[in-house]
């Protein structure tokens, strides 16, 4: 599917998410860039992990800072969030969301300029760095993605994961939001947390520290592994280039919603 086609699609569930702005009459000022010109700029951007400032303004008719403005803006609106949630209830009605089961991992980057959700990263010899923890459905469909420092400890992390996940509606009946199974490597291991996910009503099955190789988790924890390789083609979460947190955890958001969609529209 071409990108100009997914953009489409996107759009069209974007839009009707997007905040009503009151004009101004007395003062109204230049004219206000448009929406979906912002958006491709975004999209772009998020893509090739080109700065905000060297954004290309001719190719979409947004500047950079149009861009990062629109992008920031629908943040705080709840936006991104919305529209990940959207699209996650579409792929439950179509039968192609399958909670029975959640996958976790998280991920290091380099966090270049630092900023808030950065600390040590244990795997780049103490360099700054954040980590994205992930959770995903039994076939890697992102859930939620978390934020935090590069020196946070898997585990501690499991549980607001779990909180993370948002109620996914879709069919008729109450929202779903619980797995009945979640599926972790040696990261997570701790007897204190499998008692705590086991309270929630939530079956463990997480890998011993020491234990061998051949437990069978792999085949399906892959999952999670491609999920977070799907993310980290967004060039932009690839890099930590964004110092405040809330501008990163905006692009994961569009991301997560982009793989999303594309697993609704291309299988």
């Amino acid at each position: 599917m071409s990108d100009a086609v997914l953009t489409d699609e996107l759009w069209s569930r974007l839009e009707p998410l997007i905040p009503v702005r009151q004009r101004r009459y007395r003062y109204p000022g230049r004219a206000r860039t448009s929406d979906r010109a912002a958006l491709e700029g975004i999209l772009f951007a998020a893509r090739t992990g080109v700065s905000w400032n060297a954004l290309p303004t001719a190719a979409f008719g947004a500047s950079g800072a149009t861009c990062w403005r629109r992008l920031k803006e629908w943040h705080e609106a709840g936006v991104w969030q919305q529209l990940h949630e959207l699209i996650l209830a579409e792929l439950r009605a179509a039968g192609r969301l399958d909670l029975s089961a959640a996958i976790v991992d998280s991920s290091h980057l380099r966090a270049l300029k630092g900023g808030k959700h950065t600390g040590p990263s244990p795997v780049d010899r103490g360099k700054l760095g954040s980590k994205h923890h992930v959770i995903t459905d039994a076939a890697g469909i992102p859930l939620a993605v978390t934020l935090t420092g590069g020196n946070r400890n898997d585990v501690t992390q499991l549980l607001p994961l779990i909180d993370a996940i948002p109620q996914v509606r879709g069919v008729r009946g109450r929202p779903r939001k619980r797995p009945r199974r979640i599926y972790a490597d040696r990261g997570y291991d701790h007897d204190k947390y499998r008692r705590l996910v086991r309270a929630r009503g939530i079956t463990p099955h997480i890998a011993h520290r020491g234990a061998g190789h051949g437990s069978g988790l792999g085949k399906h924890r892959w999952y999670v592994e491609r999920t977070i390789a799907w993310l980290h083609a967004f060039k932009k979460l690839r890099l930590r280039t964004e110092r405040r947190a809330d501008i990163h955890q905006a692009l994961i958001s569009l991301a997560c919603s982009v793989i999303c969609l594309r697993q609704l529209i291309l299988n």
